[in-house]
């Protein structure tokens, strides 16, 4: 009996300093508050970033669609 089950590791809660790398982009984390994430979305080709402002789940859900993998923090 074949089992499926994913070989993905879980999340890891959003906490200030964090670095995320997914294919063409790093996610800097600024600031996490009770509800916003102060962020930097950084490609590799872009000379400047602004910082964003968004939900945390929504960050989290960004995250996990485009398969970003902890890299500090």
């Amino acid at each position: 009996m074949p089992m499926n089950h994913k070989n993905r590791i879980p999340l890891k809660p959003l906490v200030t300093g964090q670095v995320w790398r997914m294919e063409g982009s790093h996610l800097h984390i600024d600031l996490v508050g009770k509800h916003l994430v102060h962020y930097k979305l950084v490609k590799h080709e872009a000379k400047r970033t602004p910082m964003s402002l968004s939900n945390i789940k929504t960050v989290e859900k960004y995250l996990k669609d485009n398969k970003a993998v902890l890299v500090q923090g």
